[in-house]
């Protein structure tokens, strides 16, 4: 569970603007001290990050930080406003003034760019905080040193984790919950044929979201904690998908010379670009004819390529583009227009305008002139017009090739898992609430087991803690031992203390293999054989540190560690393994890395029956 490393704030504390969710949540938060705010679009985020941050900076001293992304400073602005709080915006270290009472607004890129220094503050908040789900992203590889000395960090962001569970500990990383390294090993197992596709354990599932509901809280309306839902109905959404044809004779040529029959931007990237742009003329006129149907609405126009804004700009005169090379000042003034209803076009990409805006006061329309896998800036996108407080149902149209499809199923796909993992979220705040001891309650962990034996003429099995049944044994009763013992904390297949998984590194696992060597050694009759399977475990560069996947000797541990208490090492059996399948793990073996770098390429990891005799 995460701990308390916050304050105890009364109600009297909070500016009396806030509404009692929002109040309930920065309460919470406050008392943290390292906590994410996981709500639902237009639930107030932004309001509550400014009054956390202001009530924590005041009782724990020193200064306080918003990072946001590009062009969003200007609502933080207004929600400050509200609370009586001055903001300024702050580039790089030498504009720091020790003397400002308020709030600070940056940019991510001033930080990771090494503008600015978060050493600063005693107080940082991460607006719309999807930065932090990429583990090998520059941003977060950077962020998680710099920030290490800030003593209170909060993030915020209404798309945690849109596309896999495992996104959501990197929050727990940055924020100081538990180390990235030790939750994945914790709570998530791999895939045996594809590398980085982590899924939960099924017997973990339940353990892994109440761990999250104690340091996160996931909000979807004000009733998951018992307050009234009035203003807060989301309006209707409305999906139009509109395919347009691909020109199957010009399908192009495997490497062989063989002519392909369909075209599939799902294969590689050179073919998605190839049918982004192929497509492209088609898709904007697509566009112009829902334009033309509708000639009075506001509509936001996303769209990902800068070849794509240069056609809407052509095709629709009328329209204001924002994109990433633009001066931040006229960006933000476009933004600010749009929003108050003074233009009716907005192209932009939705890395540039996708996130932390709000659309919904002037426009309920959009249009995604094209689609990509990013499945995050597809639902912020979405959400700066279906949001609460939109008094209208809102019109999304997806325009998207033949050969995309396979791109537009994944995207529904990655939809579901979301919609799924809001719901499980949802669930156990309407049960727990925000209350600490109940959460506790449920992740107890137990000690001992009770023992259950069943057993014929041929067989006798007992379910029981190893070690306590060993102790049972009559001395030298044994003829042979054959086991695969954990890989240390690889696998924790029970919430037991007893557990040999529930270690941190392989010293523990050993100092709790020191309790059962010793009795298998005594069970078994002399000159008789202990056979041990064992595997080394691949560590991955990006929790180690390394920065290249290197091997942890497991064998040689084990063989040191059954010679320590008495057995005489045999040799081993190598068990040989596919490597095509371990490559498809770890990405470690193949051509193409050798490519990249040789210097970070392994060999084949085979797993082994180790033999031990008893003198």
């Amino acid at each position: 569970m995460a701990s308390f490393d916050g304050y105890e704030v009364e109600d009297g504390d909070i500016h009396p603007i806030l509404k009692p969710h929002q109040r309930a949540c920065v309460k919470w938060a406050v008392k943290g001290g390292n906590r994410a705010l996981f709500e639902s679009f237009g639930l107030g985020k932004s309001l509550q990050q400014v009054e956390v941050v202001r009530i924590t900076k005041s009782l724990a001293g020193g200064a306080g930080l918003i990072v946001c992304p590009l062009g969003v400073r200007q609502e933080f602005k207004r929600d400050a406003a509200m609370v009586g709080v001055e903001t300024r915006f702050l580039r790089r270290t030498e504009e720091f003034d020790a003397e400002f009472s308020g709030i600070w607004l940056t940019n991510y890129e001033s930080i990771r760019d090494g503008k600015l220094s978060p050493s600063l503050f005693a107080v940082v908040s991460l607006d719309e905080a999807s930065v932090l789900r990429s583990y090998g992203s520059k941003t977060y590889q950077e962020f998680l040193p710099l920030f290490a000395g800030v003593k209170h960090k909060f993030v915020a962001t209404a798309t945690p984790s849109p596309n896999r569970y495992k996104e959501l500990i990197h929050y727990a990383g940055f924020l100081g919950v538990m180390d990235t390294g030790q939750a994945l090993t914790r709570f998530f197992q791999r895939d045996s044929t594809q590398a980085n596709n982590l899924t939960l354990y099924p017997h973990k599932e339940k353990e892994f979201w109440i761990w999250l509901n104690s340091w996160a809280i996931f909000l979807q309306k004000p009733s998951d904690l018992g307050f009234s839902d009035d203003g807060y109905d989301l309006p209707e959404l409305k999906i139009s998908y509109h395919e347009v044809k691909t020109d199957l004779a010009n399908a192009g040529e495997e490497k062989d010379g063989q002519g392909k029959l369909f075209r599939d931007a799902a294969i590689g990237l050179k073919d998605a670009a190839t049918e982004k742009r192929d497509s492209r003329p088609a898709r904007v006129s697509k566009m112009v004819e829902i334009l033309q149907g509708d000639p009075d609405s506001h509509y936001l126009l996303w769209h990902h390529q800068e070849a794509e804004r240069h056609d809407i700009a052509k095709a629709v005169p009328g329209s204001v583009a924002v994109y990433g090379s633009q001066d931040l000042d006229k960006r933000e003034q476009a933004v600010i227009d749009f929003s108050d209803g003074k233009i009716q076009y907005l192209s932009a990409k939705p890395s540039v305008a996708g996130s932390g805006c709000n659309f919904q006061r002037h426009c309920h329309k959009a249009i995604f002139v094209g689609i990509d896998y990013s499945f995050n800036d597809i639902i912020q996108a979405i959400h700066r017009i279906q949001r609460f407080l939109q008094t209208k149902a809102c019109e999304i149209h997806f325009i998207y090739s033949e050969a995309e499809r396979e791109i537009m199923r994944t995207l529904q796909t990655k939809w579901r898992q979301h919609e799924e993992l809001v719901g499980n979220m949802t669930d156990i705040i309407k049960e727990h609430g925000l209350n600490h001891l109940s959460l506790s309650d449920v992740l107890s962990r137990t000690i001992g087991v009770e023992r259950i034996e069943v057993s014929s003429d041929l067989y006798t099995v007992a379910n029981n803690d190893c070690v306590i049944e060993a102790r049972m044994k009559p001395e030298n009763s044994v003829d042979l031992i054959v086991t695969s013992i954990p890989f240390a904390n690889h696998y924790e297949y029970t919430p037991s203390y007893n557990d040999f998984g529930h270690t941190a590194n392989n010293d523990q696992f050993w100092a709790q293999m020191d309790f059962l060597t010793p009795e298998l050694l005594r069970i078994l009759q002399p000159g008789r054989m202990y056979c041990c399977h064992v595997k080394d475990r691949i560590m991955f560069g990006n929790v180690t540190g390394a920065g290249a996947p290197t091997v942890s000797p497991f064998h040689c541990e084990a063989i040191m560690h059954a010679s320590k208490h008495g057995f005489d090492y045999m040799g081993m059996i190598t068990v040989v393994t596919d490597v095509v399948r371990e490559n498809n793990q770890t990405y470690r073996l193949g051509w193409s890395e050798q490519c990249k770098d040789g210097t970070k390429m392994g060999v084949g990891s085979p797993e082994y029956v180790l033999l031990f005799r008893k003198p």
